[in-house]
């Protein structure tokens, strides 16, 4: 992978965020894929998992945006930074992000981790 492999990746994963279209979200993902919101998680397993998972914890349309970059990248390893923004009733919150990032030979995520801390 290189650092415009995985930049085109977080845009397709932006989109496919935005949309909650099954299949754009289904494409990010290996079918082994095992995906973690925090470090300490046990993984959700499988690309028909996380895709399940997305659709069932969505967020309201129009109330988030997001931007991230490849901050390095190894071989199939990346981390990528950035910021996820909701708008909402509970108030405005930013929070700042890492992705811990491994693909497959097809450019599909394998091993997905998220680090997030909510700015003040």
């Amino acid at each position: 992978m290189t650092r415009d492999d995985v930049n085109r990746w977080l845009a397709r994963y932006v989109e496919a965020w935005k949309s909650y279209d099954p299949a754009a979200i289904g494409d990010l993902f290996s079918e082994q894929v095992e995906y973690r919101y925090h470090p300490w998680d046990e993984p959700v397993s499988g690309r028909d998992a996380v895709v399940s998972d997305w659709l069932a914890n969505r967020d309201e349309p129009n109330t988030y945006e997001a931007q991230y970059t490849a901050f390095a990248v190894d071989g199939d390893h990346a981390a990528a930074t950035g910021t996820s923004s909701y708008q909402g009733a509970g108030g405005n919150k930013t929070y700042h992000n890492v992705f811990l990032l491994t693909f497959d030979g097809d450019g599909r995520c394998r091993e997905f981790t998220e680090i997030f801390i909510e700015q003040h």
